[in-house]
C-alpha cells in the first residue's frame, strides 16, 4: 500500500499544472532518477507494440529521456507455445541494455496455457526444459536469460492489463480468471527481487469505463495508454 501510494504522489506532481508554482516550490524534476537517460528493452505481446501504446512509451521518452528498443510481437507470450515469436524467443535476440522491461500480455490466459509454478525452470527442478511450456517457466526462462545477457541488468515486470473478453479477464475475485497468472507473475518478480509494476490492479480500468479507454476487448486506445503511461513514468522513475 505504501508503494501505491507513492506512485500516486509522483503522479500528481509530474501531470498537475504545478499548483505549487505561486509558492516558488519547483516541479520535480526526474533527472535526478536512477532511471534518468537510460537504455531500455520492451518484450511483450500486442499490449506493448501496437502503435497506440507508443502514447505511453513517448513519455518515458519526454520525462525519463529513455532510449527504447521495442521486441514485442503480437500473439506472444511467456509461454514456449505461445505465438510466432514467444516472449522467451524475443530475449534470446536482445543485446546489452541498461533496462529489461518484460511486459506481460494476455495472451497466455486467453489461450489457456498453463500457469505453472514459481519454481519452474529454476534452480529448485534443474532447470527442467519441460516446464518451458507454463508460463512461469517462460518468465524465469526470460530473467536468467537477460543476466546471462547483462549481470548488471535493471529488470522490470509490468503485469497483464485487464481484459474484457469475459469475466476472468478483469475480476480479480475470480479465481480461473486471468488473476491466477497475474499472482504468479507477481511471485515470480518477487522470488528474484524484481520490481513489479501491477497493471491489473492499478491500471484502474473497469467495466464502466472501459469504452473511453479500450479500442477493443483487450487493447487500449491512445487515451487507455496515456493514462497507463503515467503511471509507467511514476513507477520507472522510481522502482
Amino acid at each position: 500500500m505504501k508503494k501505491n501510494i507513492s506512485y500516486l504522489v509522483v503522479l500528481f506532481v509530474l501531470f498537475s499544472n504545478s499548483v505549487f508554482s505561486q509558492n516558488g516550490i519547483e516541479t520535480l524534476t526526474l533527472n535526478e532518477s536512477f532511471n534518468y537517460g537510460k537504455s531500455v528493452a520492451v518484450f511483450g505481446g500486442s499490449v506493448s507494440v501496437i502503435p497506440a501504446s507508443d502514447s505511453a512509451k513517448t513519455l518515458w521518452e519526454k520525462h525519463l529521456r529513455m532510449t527504447i528498443t521495442n521486441y514485442g510481437v503480437g500473439g506472444a507470450g511467456f509461454s514456449s507455445l505461445q505465438g510466432d515469436k514467444t516472449i522467451p524467443q524475443q530475449v534470446d535476440e536482445a543485446g546489452v541494455f541498461d533496462i529489461y522491461i518484460l511486459w506481460a500480455s494476455t495472451n497466455d490466459y486467453t489461450n489457456k496455457r498453463d500457469v505453472g509454478l514459481y519454481t519452474d525452470y529454476t534452480e529448485f527442478d534443474g532447470y527442467d526444459k519441460e516446464k518451458l511450456t507454463s508460463q512461469a517457466g517462460g518468465i524465469n526462462y526470460c530473467i536468467k536469460k537477460i543476466y546471462e545477457i547483462n549481470p548488471h541488468a535493471s529488470i522490470y515486470f509490468f503485469t497483464s492489463s485487464k481484459a474484457f473478453k469475459d469475466r476472468g479477464g478483469y475480476d480479480p475475485f475470480y479465481s480461473q480468471g486471468m488473476v491466477q497468472y497475474v499472482e504468479m507473475q507477481k511471485m515470480i518478480s518477487e522470488l528474484h527481487g524484481i520490481p513489479v509494476l501491477d497493471q491489473f490492479i492499478l491500471g484502474g480500468y473497469n467495466i464502466h469505463n472501459k469504452d473511453l479507454y479500450y479500442r477493443d476487448r483487450v487493447h487500449m486506445n491512445a487515451l487507455g495508454y496515456k493514462k497507463l503511461g503515467e503511471l509507467q513514468v511514476s513507477f520507472l522513475a522510481f522502482p
